[in-house]
C-alpha cells in the first residue's frame, strides 16, 4: 500500500494499492488539475528526484522549512517556537532527516495546522513522525481531508493550541480558511501565519482576498469585511504569508485593512453605472 501524493497540489492521500481516480483537491474550481493530467508521485519518488527541505530561521522563535525545488504550490511550513511548545503551520508535501531533525533540535512538535487543504501536504506524515502530535483542522473543511488520521482533531471558530498560539477561522477562500496569532513574535507585537486566507501580494504593504487565486475568482466585499471583522480583537504587527518573502515585516494590522478598503473601493466602481 502507497500514500500518493498529488503532482499539482502536492497533498497527500490514504494509502492505496493504486493512485486515486483523482485528486478531490484539484478537481474544485479554486485548484486546476495539471496540463499534463492528472499525476502522482510518493515520498520515496520525490526524494530520488533529488527534492530536499530548505530550513530556514526567520525571527527568534520562528523558523520556515521549504523544499528546493520548488513543490506543487511551493508553499513553506512555519514552525512557531514557544516555552509551551511548537506548533507547525501550513506543511509542504515532502518531508526528509533534515527537516525532522532540525525540528527535534528546536523542540520537536506540540501541534499541527493548517490555513486550509491547499496546505495540507503531507500534515500527517509529520504528526506520525513526532509521535501522533495532535492535528487541527477546521471542521468546516473536513470533507478535504484526504488522510484521515487518528490524531486529526476538528475546530471552529478559534482554539488556543498552545498557551499565546492561537488558530483563527477567517473563511473566504475556504470555509474553515484560517490564520494563526502568534502573541509574542515581532518582539512581542504580535505575528499572524495566514497561509493565504490573507495572502501578502508583490506591492508588500497590501494584502489581498480570493476565493481563487490561481483561477483569479474573487471574493465578495461583504466576505472582505467579515475577514477583517474576525481579526479586529488581534493584535499584530507582522505578517508571514505562504511563501518565502511574503511577509508584511510592519504595519500589518493596518495593511489588512487599508487592503480592504482598497478592495470595497475597486468592487464599488466595478458596480457602478
Amino acid at each position: 500500500m502507497t500514500w500518493f501524493i498529488c503532482r499539482t497540489c502536492a497533498v497527500q492521500y490514504r494509502s492505496s494499492e493504486q493512485p486515486p481516480p483523482a485528486c478531490i483537491i484539484c478537481d474544485d474550481e479554486r485548484q486546476y488539475v495539471g496540463w499534463q493530467g492528472q499525476r502522482w508521485t510518493t515520498m520515496e519518488e520525490l526524494a530520488a528526484e533529488g527534492l530536499r527541505t530548505d530550513v530556514r530561521d526567520l525571527e527568534p522563535g520562528l523558523t520556515g522549512i521549504g523544499t528546493t525545488p520548488s513543490l506543487a504550490i511551493g508553499q513553506r511550513a512555519l514552525l512557531v517556537q514557544t516555552d509551551h511548545g511548537n506548533v507547525l503551520w501550513d506543511c509542504p508535501g515532502f518531508l526528509d532527516r533534515a527537516a525532522v531533525d532540525r525540528v527535534r533540535e528546536l523542540g520537536g512538535l506540540a501541534g499541527i495546522s493548517a490555513s486550509h487543504p491547499h496546505f495540507y501536504g503531507c500534515i500527517v506524515e509529520w504528526s506520525r513522525t513526532f509521535g501522533g502530535a495532535p492535528i487541527y483542522l477546521a471542521r468546516a473543511d473536513a470533507d478535504w481531508i484526504t488522510r484521515p488520521d487518528p490524531a486529526v482533531s476538528l475546530w471552529e471558530d478559534r482554539v488556543e493550541v498552545v498557551p499565546g498560539v492561537t488558530l483563527i477561522q477567517c473563511g473566504g477562500h475556504f470555509a474553515g480558511s484560517a490564520v494563526l496569532h502568534w502573541s509574542g513574535g515581532a518582539a512581542g507585537r504580535g505575528v499572524l501565519l495566514v497561509g493565504d486566507t490573507i495572502t501578502v501580494v508583490n506591492d508588500r504593504r497590501y494584502v489581498s482576498f480570493m476565493r481563487s487565486y490561481p483561477n483569479l475568482i474573487p471574493l465578495p466585499g461583504a466576505e472582505v469585511e467579515r475577514i477583517v471583522a474576525r481579526l479586529d480583537p488581534v493584535e499584530f504587527d507582522r505578517i508571514y504569508g505562504g511563501w518565502w518573502d511574503r511577509d508584511v515585516a510592519e504595519g500589518a494590522a493596518e495593511a489588512v485593512r487599508a487592503s480592504a478598503r482598497r478592495y470595497a473601493a475597486w468592487l464599488d466602481r466595478m458596480q457602478s453605472p
